[in-house]
């Protein structure tokens, strides 16, 4: 008996301690991505041959203390290396692991490479060759705690890797993955059943599904093996074994009765599909055919499994064109595919719950680096199940409605059509043009988060059929309280960048990337406002953020225009939205800084100022953190300074049930006019508190 451990990817170490127990294996134990076993050389030989699972078998030769690197590296040259390898095979060292002394793998590396090397000096006088590029032996190391695992890669290359890939395609899913799918689908116990892949790729599940149906030992084609370089390997034995797996393989082949369709939308991951099969020697097994997923030709008479692994996106924004791709599979098997087994593939258990199939079964597995589960489901009666979310349909759809004679007559391109209308519907949702931003409300906690989330993806699968929009082309993002920097800072790299109009000003918003878009669309009157109450005036706008009432001020003829913000990514952006409408000149300034320091050390005149301060901030020129309703006297005293005598202050803010105090206005010397139904629009009639706005004088 020799000692081996098997690498394998994490979440399939029970399945691999069963596959070692049917090919032979004893003493049989798991670890975390590892199996350690025991087996006869010919055993060990039919496990590189057969595992479907593995990712490396290992040949232990020994296990020795390596508390430092000194220590380490006196055990592993005291090891017999002639009776490992010959002095004439160049060789390379694979190391794992760490600790305290021994942190970095390249390191420890090198330890072990020096101490084979000077081994075999000593013993021979005679050094071996060290070599990356294919060597003809690779030792593998793992060091946990204070002890070595040192052993020789029995298998080679790595096991996923069998040979008949010619192009991956997209996202191409490894070998052993797909067999782990194949078992937990439970399609290997019914393997006479037909086996169908609506998004088949490059192939990977539906080939592994022909070895085995074929009893085909999925490396039989494999030209290098690991253990070759081995001075312990028996050629014989190993010619042997190999032949009798081919016998096995053309047999199979030959005798398979079992039906393999594969599915694709795109003709080039096709192509490439059938190369693989080809080259796995299953072609004639496997019927590829282009098109749709979702349009599926009715299933064939005898009930089988539909095993596969849809898209599921790396990002956020791909998430509501990819729930529509669920729901439609979702109904489709419901209505057409009964007492047939479905097994998904998938990372978003968004996407799992849009196919509104309850899973009878779920495994967690890593798609590389990647968490995904594998639900398991058996189809029944179901029809083409009733319609979700109804009530939000027929609330956004009167929104929209009602909205419609303003929009045209107005040309609004960025509007609400819904927020929060309905309490159990917690979104807002706001279109920029063809686009959709749909901002989630982080729900509190007493909502059960699955029923959230469910109606949520009612959200999403309603708003394309009632807005009329592509789903690609809705964003989606989750609203919460923003702290310290956040708020400024970027939330991907999509660029869903459009230039919109509003009232003679194009702005440039970015739909996905940041929290907001750019522009304040409950603001737009306000801005009005400021485009008809600037000509020839000074304006001052503070905590500007894209620098939009900047905008509408120049063009209503502001003889100047003085842009602050404390973010650097906002200031850049009001620039380009400056030259986006041609406006450039001396008189249109940016200042980057913090506002409410600003205000202190400023003592420059303007006409007009407009300010749309945060509810709270952290500024440190305060002895507090600035709140808006309790510091807004003072926020207004410092304003009255820089206040020409005839000139007025725009003040807006969205704190809830903010109160003036009109007293203490008084004692300043201002007068301040709520203005805030003037300044909230039709879209955003229905919500009071969105912003409250007040124009301020002095008294």
């Amino acid at each position: 008996m020799k000692r081996f451990y098997a690498a394998v990817p994490k979440g399939l170490e029970y399945l691999l301690v069963d596959e070692l127990n049917a090919l032979g294996a004893t003493e049989v134990r798991e670890g975390q991505a590892v199996v350690h076993f025991e087996a006869e050389l010919e055993t060990a030989y039919r496990i590189c041959l057969w595992s479907r699972l593995a990712s490396r078998i290992v040949l232990v030769i020994a296990e020795v203390g390596a508390k430092s690197a000194e220590q380490m590296y006196q055990n592993v040259k005291k090891l017999y290396w002639p009776a490992v390898f010959s002095n004439h095979a160049d060789f390379m060292v694979d190391f794992h692991g760490g600790n305290r002394d021994i942190r970095n793998s390249a390191f420890g590396a090198l330890k072990v490479k020096d101490a084979i090397v000077d081994a075999f000096v000593e013993h021979s006088g005679v050094r071996p060759s060290v070599s990356k590029d294919n060597p003809e032996v690779k030792i593998d190391c793992a060091l946990r705690a204070d002890k070595l695992l040192v052993g020789i890669n029995f298998s080679g290359a790595p096991m996923h890797q069998r040979g008949y890939r010619t192009d991956t395609g997209r996202a191409p899913m490894r070998e052993n993955l797909a067999a782990a799918i194949l078992v937990r689908s439970g399609w290997t116990q019914a393997m006479d059943k037909p086996l169908i892949d609506p998004f088949c790729g490059s192939g990977t599940i539906l080939i592994e599904a022909a070895l085995m149906a074929t009893d085909t030992a999925p490396l039989l084609n494999r030209q290098r093996w690991g253990f070759e370089g081995w001075a312990g390997h028996q050629g014989m034995l190993w010619r042997e074994i190999h032949a009798e797996a081919k016998v096995r393989a053309n047999r199979g082949q030959s005798e398979c009765k079992t039906r393999f369709i594969g599915r694709d939308r795109f003709r080039r991951v096709l192509t490439v599909a059938k190369d693989n099969a080809a080259n796995a020697q299953v072609a004639h097994l496997i019927q590829f055919e282009g098109g749709d997923a979702t349009e599926m030709p009715l299933p064939p008479a005898q009930a089988g499994f539909v095993v596969t692994n849809p898209p599921y996106g790396e990002r956020l924004g791909q998430l509501p064109e990819l729930l529509h791709l669920y729901a439609s599979l979702g109904q489709q098997f419901k209505a057409h595919w009964q007492n047939w087994q479905l097994s998904i593939l998938c990372s978003e258990p968004m996407l799992l719950a849009a196919l509104r199939l309850k899973a009878d079964k779920q495994y967690k597995l890593f798609n590389g680096a990647l968490e995904v589960l594998l639900c398991n489901y058996a189809v029944g009666e179901g029809g083409q199940g009733r319609a979700f979310g109804e009530d939000f349909a027929n609330r956004l759809r009167k929104n929209q409605k009602a909205l419609a004679k303003w929009l045209k007559r107005d040309q609004v391109e960025c509007y609400r059509v819904y927020d929060a209308d309905l309490p159990e519907y917690n979104v807002a949702i706001d279109r920029y043009q063809d686009w959709v931003v749909v901002q989630e409300y982080a729900p509190p906690k007493s909502v059960d988060p699955k029923k959230a989330q469910s109606r949520l993806i009612d959200v999403l699968l309603n708003v394309p059929s009632v807005l009329e929009i592509d789903p690609a082309k809705i964003v989606l993002k989750t609203r919460q309280q923003q702290k310290g920097k956040e708020q400024y800072q970027r939330m991907g790299e999509q660029g869903n960048e459009l230039i919109v109009e509003e009232y003679g000003a194009r702005f440039i918003v970015n739909l996905a990337d940041y929290l907001d878009t750019g522009l304040f669309i409950d603001h737009r009157l306000a801005r009005q406002y400021i485009q008809q109450n600037c000509n020839g005036k000074d304006f001052l706008n503070l905590f500007a953020y894209t620098g939009s009432a900047s905008v509408h001020a120049a063009i209503g003829g502001a003889k100047s225009t003085t842009t602050v913000d404390m973010s650097k990514t906002y200031l850049r952006w009001a620039e380009a939205n400056f030259k986006e409408n041609r406006l450039r000149g001396r008189q249109y300034r940016f200042q980057h800084a913090d506002v409410l320091a600003w205000l202190e050390q400023a003592n420059e005149q303007f006409d007009f100022i407009f300010i749309d301060p945060p509810t709270f901030s952290n500024s440190k020129r305060m002895e507090k953190t600035f709140d808006v309703e309790r510091d807004h006297l003072w926020l207004m005293g410092q304003l009255k300074r820089l206040l020409r005598p005839n000139g007025q202050i725009l003040f807006s803010n969205n704190k809830r049930n903010f109160k003036m105090d009109m007293d203490g206005m008084a004692e300043l010397g201002l007068t301040a006019e709520n203005i805030s139904d003037k300044t909230r629009s039709p879209d955003f009639a229905r919500n009071k508190h969105i912003h409250n706005a007040w124009i301020v004088r002095h008294g």
